[in-house]
Order: structure tokens, then C-alpha cells, then sequence
């Protein structure tokens, strides 16, 4: 048999410290939805002002133009 064979000892504190890194990264997860949430705050945020530009144009555009009643 081999005479030199290694054991690695893991003391209690060692596997408090392991379980421990789990939390860590649920807590990346929440963080990433928060990220993406506020991302898709911002898109639909710029839509609907691009949206209230877009109708306020028009509306600006076609009530400019004289009626034909009105010549």
C-alpha cells in the first residue's frame, strides 16, 4: 500500500463558512432582477414619452392645415 496518502481534515467552522456562499448568491439573483426591472422601467418609460411626442405631432401637424370649408 501506499504509505504517503493525504487526508484533508474539515474542521466545523471550515463547513459553516461553505454553506454559508449559498445566500450569496440568491442574493445575486436579486440583485439582477432588481437591475432588470429598472431597465424595463427606463425602456417603457422613453416608449410611452416617444409614444406622447409622436400623438402631440400629429396632432400639432393635421390641426395647421387649413379645412377645406375654411378657404
Amino acid at each position: 500500500m501506499h504509505k504517503n496518502i493525504k487526508v484533508k481534515v474539515i474542521k466545523k467552522d471550515d463547513r459553516a463558512v461553505k454553506s454559508a456562499a449559498k445566500p450569496a448568491i440568491a442574493s445575486k439573483k436579486v440583485v439582477a432582477r432588481e437591475m432588470v426591472s429598472t431597465v424595463a422601467d427606463w425602456v417603457s418609460d422613453f416608449q410611452r414619452r416617444k409614444r406622447d411626442e409622436t400623438q402631440d405631432a400629429i396632432k400639432k401637424f393635421f390641426a395647421t392645415q387649413p379645412q377645406p370649408n375654411e378657404l
